[in-house]
């Protein structure tokens, strides 16, 4: 079964970045997927989220990517989104 995952757009040398991720990390623990996309590898990705690193949206299977927050962690619509995926049957990975 597919799993709901996160997608943080980042950049290597931002600070703000570090910080969501391991807030992130501390709020969901393992059980989640975290794709890092680092937004200067890309053209295109600095155009839609440059001045507004770091991004973090929430992935559902089939459905488009909810934007969760940016700049900081919102760890209330991390949850919201969470309740979400329990809701639609994608929990934590089983490993």
């Amino acid at each position: 079964m597919s799993m709901a995952y996160f997608t943080l757009y980042s950049r290597t040398w931002c600070h703000l970045c570090d910080d969501m991720l391991q807030a992130l990390v501390v709020l969901v623990g393992d059980g989640y997927r975290v794709d890092v996309i680092d937004v200067d590898a890309d053209p295109a990705l600095v155009e839609q989220y440059d001045e507004l690193v770091p991004v973090l949206q929430g992935c559902l299977p089939g459905q488009p990517p909810q934007t969760l927050c940016h700049y900081h962690l919102d760890a209330a619509a991390v949850q919201q989104f969470l309740d979400l995926s329990a809701v639609h049957g994608d929990g934590r990975r089983g490993d």
